[in-house]
């Protein structure tokens, strides 16, 4: 057996676990906010810097508390932590209605930037989405490697780890049974991605009602940017 396979299969009790990074969190969301920031200004609600303002205040005591591993959490941390992502996608699908308004109006006469835009809130729609499932599922990342799996809440996904312990023995290594895996962000900005381009689940499959219907909204989200950049791309073909 590889030292690999072996590393894998070795069980590390779940509460002396380091936690998960918190530096990708810091980045996917601070791109998020940068993403949203730099729209066309007809697509903002209000002034821009009250948003980011209301972001950074929000982000800079979630990262005082865990600036390297995420291991400690209180309620209001995941308080704060919740309405961060709350405010990035409200924000987002406020802009996408707004852009569905410009891109569908028979005046608009800058199409390309309308192009531009609907990416932008179609990349953030993908990092906001994983950012929030990474957030709810299984009490969030925090619990998710501090708490033992008998006291985790229930999961609101089922990602193909958590089903692989009785699969041939290379695949099984890697399973959440043996080797206790667990799900960091890279995991759920792949749902993300996943659900935005397949509109549907793909490999990992929603549990929960909640899962669905974030997912539902999303995936209708994805699909009308899509939709209206192919139209208003062949429009300005023609």
């Amino acid at each position: 057996m590889s030292r690999s396979r072996a590393d894998a299969r070795t069980r590390h009790p779940r509460h002396e676990r380091r936690g998960e990074a918190r530096l990708p969190a810091v980045v996917a969301t601070l791109v998020a906010i940068g993403l949203y920031q730099v729209l066309p200004h007809q697509l903002l609600v209000g002034p821009h810097y009250v948003l980011l303002g209301l972001e950074l205040l929000l982000l800079v005591p979630l990262i005082a508390m865990n600036p390297k591993r995420l291991t400690r959490q209180t309620r209001l941390s995941r308080t704060l932590s919740l309405a961060l992502v709350l405010i990035i996608a409200a924000s987002n699908l406020v802009a996408l209605g707004i852009l569905i308004h410009d891109m569908l109006s028979v005046g608009v006469k800058d199409g390309g930037s309308l192009l531009t835009a609907a990416f932008q809130v179609w990349l953030t729609n993908i990092i906001v989405f994983g950012l929030a499932y990474w957030e709810l599922d299984r009490g969030g990342p925090v619990s998710r490697t501090q708490t033992p799996r008998a006291g985790l809440p229930l999961a609101d996904f089922r990602f193909s780890q958590d089903e692989n312990h009785d699969a041939v023995q290379e695949v099984a290594d890697g399973s959440s049974v043996t080797s206790d895996w667990v799900p960091t962000l890279v995991d759920y900005l792949y749902v993300s991605v996943t659900n935005s381009t397949a509109f549907s689940p793909t490999d990992t499959m929603p549990l929960s009602t909640r899962a669905k219907a974030m997912m539902s909204v999303q995936s209708v989200a994805a699909l009308t940017t899509s939709l209206l950049v192919i139209a208003r791309a062949v429009s300005i073909l023609h």
